[in-house]
């Protein structure tokens, strides 16, 4: 995804009349706020260029019917995602949105821990969790959790689905009593990436377990959807533990089972 998409587009409807240039220049600034107040985009008036040019990345990508959540000009694992899909659409790649479908036909790389037989396989989801972003309820983080995507926002709470609140509370408090409040943050593990979105999986035509607030992120920006262990940083040693505390509960790792994906953990099965 490039500015150059954006003014293509601004260009086709008539709002921007200058160079198809990549560069933000004055005839853009005001073709990107025409384009903001047409789709009842609001608060961008002391957004930066920058955030401002992310916002109509993303809103260009919401245009083109593809999911991006809200428009706000942070960079986060979705809106990443998002730009993928779209400039994989421009080549006409459209493995960029299919290349995780028929997963669960694949036996995980390590085998989940006895705990995990509490929870439903993915595709039973639906039987077991109820309907998509039903059944929440609030869960309080015992420390702090900055907001990976805006690090300028910390968050004591989230919403996830009622029958995996005990456990996670349990598990949130026994990485605080075995970590600390300085080795959590030397190691990322405050650096929230979400639970609660309704939206498909990124990279598949299913329901994303964060649909049903079932599913934990952290550390997106060193743990990317498509990173193995050769580069997650949650594949090095010192997250053994972390690991360890997640799965004596039942919880299943994606980096762990499929090499990629190492952000996220789940309360399904493969």
């Amino acid at each position: 995804m490039k500015l150059e998409d954006v003014q293509t587009y601004l260009k086709g409807i008539g709002l921007y009349q200058g160079e198809l240039d990549n560069e933000y220049g004055p005839l853009v600034k005001v073709a990107i706020e025409a384009m903001f107040l047409n789709q009842g985009v609001t608060g961008f008036a002391g957004w930066s260029k920058d955030r401002r040019i992310i916002a109509a990345e993303q809103l260009l990508t919401r245009i083109e019917n593809i999911d991006i959540g809200r428009i706000d000009g942070l960079k986060g694992p979705q809106t990443d995602y998002a730009f993928e899909v779209f400039d994989g659409r421009k080549r006409g790649d459209a493995s960029v949105e299919t290349w995780r479908d028929g997963e669960e036909n694949e036996p995980p790389l390590v085998a989940p821990k006895a705990a995990a037989q509490i929870w439903p396989l993915q595709r039973d989801c639906l039987k077991f969790y109820g309907p998509v972003g039903a059944n929440q309820t609030k869960l309080q983080f015992p420390y702090p959790m900055k907001i990976a995507w805006d690090l300028k926002k910390t968050t004591r709470s989230t919403s996830c689905h009622e029958k995996v609140h005990d456990v996670a509370a349990r598990i949130f408090d026994r990485v605080l009593d075995h970590y600390g409040p300085e080795k959590i943050s030397a190691l990322r593990l405050d650096l929230f990436g979400g639970c609660l979105n309704v939206r498909k999986m990124r990279g598949g035509s299913a329901w994303s377990m964060h649909s049903w607030g079932i599913a934990f992120d952290f550390d997106p920006e060193r743990n990317q959807l498509k990173w193995g262990r050769d580069r997650a940083a949650f594949a090095k040693p010192d997250y053994a533990m972390w690991f360890k505390l997640w799965e004596e509960e039942g919880a299943v790792s994606l980096g762990r089972a499929r090499n990629y994906d190492w952000m996220h953990t789940q309360f399904a099965r493969l």
